[in-house]
């Protein structure tokens, strides 16, 4: 509500004239001049629930009405019992209809003489209308829906109390002689439960806070005064205690807690809290209630809610449902390793689709397999959605999720950044996956493809698709994969298309034994395009790493970050990037030659001298022998 400009006129109306109230009272008290209405309206603090501040709005409407137009400056309101019972008739009506805007005619049928209408207290203003040379008439409005919310609610109080029954018991045949509080606040949750758009949440609200005594002092004159509806207050807190048990959406849960909020009900509020404070929730089976207020909780932190993490709370698929509304209002949602399956995917579908600023979805290690993503592909079509990163790594999938996930590319311009490592996909999965990175609408900038079984074949289809549409995509991660000569082709053609922006490319696997061959053939016919390269874990040897010294020496090399690791490498190895790295020292910033043989102090020596080169930028330096020397075991340089 606080993001509601309406809402927030409303709410400095209404502190303003607190504080010039208990300003006047000060003065007045001494005088003894004081009204007991009035010095019951300043016995509270500032209103605290959305029924006392409007509450206090209706009262200053009022008696700004009666300053205006009836020049009257008396402190003691005088209701207009018959006006407002009118204008809540038409407010409660229109309300159950869903209308927004109503005609003269709609006035009239409720009693309101339609040339008066501006003067309702400054609550129902006018607005014309035109439409294809047709003039429809005078057309009328609440200020904002909330207002008129709030007057229907206190409508149906006043109707209860003046004619004796339930306002939503329209058939005389079925009311009972006298309605009582109780069954009209339970005919109301009922109502607002069974609408699917929640039309009658706000009202709800207003409805059930009226019929607290605290608030109906200040409407003293208008509404009864009923001192013995302790026992309706509990009826009603146990009675929507009980609906929270049942199976709520997540949106009618959270209203309900709106509502025990209004009758001044925290109890499962505070025991949700104690468990959050001691940590507990992974653990705790909760119930339904608990769930919805555990929900609520969340969803009221004044903590803004940039990151989720399921691991937090419970590892399962129902924890993920109970907190989807949670999850709808987060940036970052990380439900990695959490043992979920397809059963979680309509709930993410149905948050993806929705008005929601999620970026980022995690769902690595975890067993969706291909029914799962098929589900979630749903929500990624949808055109509210704005997700910019999705991580399914070891997630079961197959070709199946490929083509799928072809369908989103093709139609979602949104997401930058995907990963499907360790999944089966072959390069079947390859040629359908082609369907979506080749199409133009796909603006994917990192992919991560790596141990996902490809072969020639499918390097043959990537590259293809990337040829097609080679402008954005500045990672790629194939290692692990076996390309064999003709893929590495495929590679180096891609490379040097003047319109591939790859910036990071990891594409060998340790069987990759030449695989310095094609780095050095790839990156040398481009040396201004890659700044990572990656080659741990690959069988290069000296042979290949000096190789790639010879490429790092090159003058327009402007790699910014090697890996090296468990390459086989020994000192002559090391030598050669040493002495590669004195010849062109300014551009890289991260080296790892960790898990490689250096048996000499000599290669560790003069990489040492190397880091004391002010032309060197350096800022990472991992090196982590796999022997023990009399100088190092191990290094970790973090320079700055």
């Amino acid at each position: 509500m606080c993001h509601i400009p309406v809402f927030c006129w409303i709410s400095a109306t209404v502190l303003q004239n607190i504080l010039e109230e208990k300003r006047s009272n000060d003065v007045r008290n001494q005088a003894g001049e004081v009204s007991k209405t009035l010095q019951e309206s300043n016995t509270e603090d500032t209103p605290k629930t959305l029924t006392q501040m409007y509450t206090h709005f209706l009262r200053f409407q009022i008696q700004q009405s009666r300053r205006k137009y009836h020049g009257e400056y008396t402190l003691n309101i005088s209701w207009d019992e018959k006006a407002i019972f009118s204008l809540g008739k038409l407010a409660f009506h229109q309300l159950e209809r869903n209308n927004l805007i109503f005609y003269d005619t709609d006035l009239e049928a409720c009693g309101i003489d339609v040339s008066k209408a501006s003067v309702y207290s400054g609550m129902c203003t006018q607005i014309f209308k035109e439409e294809k040379g047709i003039i429809l008439g005078t057309t009328f409005c609440f200020v904002h829906l909330s207002i008129q919310e709030f007057i229907a609610a206190l409508y149906a109080h006043l109707f209860l109390d003046i004619q004796k029954q339930n306002v939503f018991i329209q058939d005389s045949m079925k009311q009972e002689k006298h309605g009582t509080m109780i069954d009209l606040l339970k005919t109301a949750v009922d109502k607002a439960l069974k609408s699917e758009t929640g039309h009658l949440d706000l009202f709800l609200r207003f409805l059930l806070g009226l019929s607290l005594q605290t608030n109906r002092r200040l409407l003293r004159g208008l509404l009864t005064q009923q001192d013995s509806n302790d026992q309706s207050k509990k009826e009603i807190v146990q009675y929507i205690k009980q609906k929270l048990e049942s199976n709520l959406s997540p949106e009618r849960s959270i209203n309900l807690f709106y509502c025990l909020n209004e009758l001044n009900d925290q109890t499962l509020v505070k025991d949700i809290q104690t468990h959050l404070s001691k940590g507990s929730l992974s653990s705790a089976d909760l119930s339904p209630a608990q769930w919805s207020a555990l929900v609520f909780v969340l969803l009221t932190s004044e903590e803004e809610l940039e990151e989720f993490e399921l691991q937090k709370f419970k590892k399962s698929d129902e924890c993920l449902i109970r907190l989807s509304a949670v999850i709808k209002t987060s940036k970052r949602a990380l439900l990695n390793d959490c043992g979920l399956t397809d059963k979680s995917c309509p709930a993410l579908a149905t948050v993806l689709g929705s008005d929601t600023g999620l970026k980022e979805l995690n769902m690595n290690n975890n067993n969706l397999q291909d029914l799962g993503v098929k589900l979630l592909c749903t929500g990624f079509k949808d055109i509210n959605c704005k997700l910019e990163i999705l991580r399914l790594r070891d997630c079961g999938l197959t070709e199946e999720s490929c083509s799928a996930l072809a369908t989103v590319l093709r139609s979602n311009s949104s997401l930058k950044e995907l990963d499907m490592s360790n999944n089966n996909l072959q390069d079947s999965g390859m040629k359908k996956l082609q369907k979506g990175l080749e199409n133009t609408k796909c603006t994917l900038e990192k992919l991560r493809l790596s141990d996902c079984s490809i072969t020639e074949e499918g390097y043959k289809a990537l590259s293809s698709a990337l040829r097609s549409n080679p402008s954005h995509l500045i990672e790629l991660d194939l290692t692990g994969n076996d390309p064999g000569p003709s893929g590495v082709k495929q590679l180096s053609d891609l490379l040097q298309d003047p319109n591939c922006q790859l910036k990071t490319l990891r594409f060998l696997g340790p069987a990759a034994d030449e695989g310095c061959q094609y780095v050095t053939g790839i990156v040398g016919k481009n040396p201004l395009l890659l700044r990572e390269l990656n080659l741990s874990g690959c069988k290069l040897g000296d042979t290949g790493v000096n190789q790639i010294s010879a490429l790092l020496q090159d003058k327009h090399c402007t790699l910014n970050t090697l890996k090296l690791s468990f390459c086989h490498m020994t000192d002559e190895g090391c030598s050669a990037v040493t002495s590669a790295l004195k010849s062109n020292p300014s551009h890289l910033r991260e080296l790892n030659l960790s898990g490689n043989k250096l048996l000499e102090d000599s290669g560790v020596k003069n990489l040492s001298d190397l880091l004391m080169n002010t032309q060197f930028k350096l800022e990472k330096l991992e090196l982590v022998s796999l022997y023990s020397t009399a100088v190092t075991v191990r290094l970790i340089y973090q320079g700055t």
